[in-house]
C-alpha cells in the first residue's frame, strides 16, 4: 500500500486520545498506530481497550508472557506482520524467557516448552487458520492441561488478535520502529518483513 487506509489522529487530538495513549507507553513502550485510528470512532477504540484489558489480564496459569506467546502465533498463522511484531515485543517484554522467544517456532519438540504450552499453541494455530481447524483431537488434548476458564482465557487472545489481524492488515497501519525493531530481532530468521507495513 502506498498509505495506510486511514490516516491516524494525533496522540493530543482529545483528551481521550491521550489517556489510551498513556495506558500503552506503560504496556508496550509506544502507543500502537492502531490505536490512533481507531480514535476516528471513540467508541471502537474505548471498545477494544475495555475488550484488550479484560483479555490480556492475568488470572493465574495463562500467564501474562504466554497470552503474547500465543498471540504471537496466531497472528503469524493469519500472517499479519504489524500484529507479529507487536506480540512478540509484548512477550518480550511480559518475562518471556528469550529461549523461548528465539524457538518459539520449534515449540513441539523444543525442551523449554511445556506439553500444556504445546497443547495451547496447537490450538491458538488451529483456530488462527482459515477455515477453522480445531478438532476433537486438539480440543481433547487442551482440555487435559486446561480448566474451563483458562480455555476461554486462551481463546479470548486468539479472538482479540483475529481483530487485530484484519483491523491492522487492512489498514496497512504503519508499524513503528520499536515493534520493527523486535520483529527484526526475534522473527526475520523465520522469514518476517514488515511488509505493507513501512512508508
Amino acid at each position: 500500500m502506498k498509505k495506510p487506509l486511514v490516516s491516524p489522529i494525533d496522540r493530543n487530538a482529545n483528551k481521550e486520545a491521550k489517556e489510551m495513549a498513556d495506558f500503552y507507553e506503560e504496556t508496550l513502550g509506544f502507543t500502537p498506530n492502531s490505536l490512533f485510528t481507531m480514535m476516528h470512532r471513540p467508541r471502537i477504540a474505548k471498545a477494544f481497550l475495555e475488550m484488550n484489558q479484560s483479555v490480556m489480564e492475568n488470572k493465574g496459569r495463562v500467564t501474562s508472557a504466554l497470552k503474547r506467546q500465543l498471540a504471537y502465533l496466531s497472528s503469524m498463522t493469519a500472517g499479519c506482520r504489524y500484529c507479529e511484531a507487536h506480540a512478540i515485543r509484548a512477550a518480550d517484554r511480559y518475562g518471556s524467557e528469550q529461549d523461548k522467544l528465539n524457538n518459539i517456532w520449534e515449540y513441539k519438540t523444543y525442551s523449554a516448552f511445556s506439553d500444556a504450552e504445546r497443547a495451547v499453541f496447537d490450538f491458538a494455530i488451529a483456530a488462527s487458520t482459515i477455515p477453522n481447524a480445531v478438532n476433537d483431537e486438539i480440543a481433547d488434548n487442551l482440555r487435559k492441561h486446561w480448566d474451563d476458564g483458562e480455555i476461554v482465557e486462551i481463546l479470548g487472545v486468539v479472538a482479540l488478535f483475529g481483530y487485530l489481524n484484519r483491523w491492522n492488515d487492512s489498514m496497512g497501519t504503519q508499524l513503528e520502529k520499536p515493534a520493527a525493531d523486535d520483529g527484526d530481532k526475534y522473527l526475520a530468521k523465520n522469514g518476517w518483513i514488515i511488509g505493507k507495513h513501512e512508508y
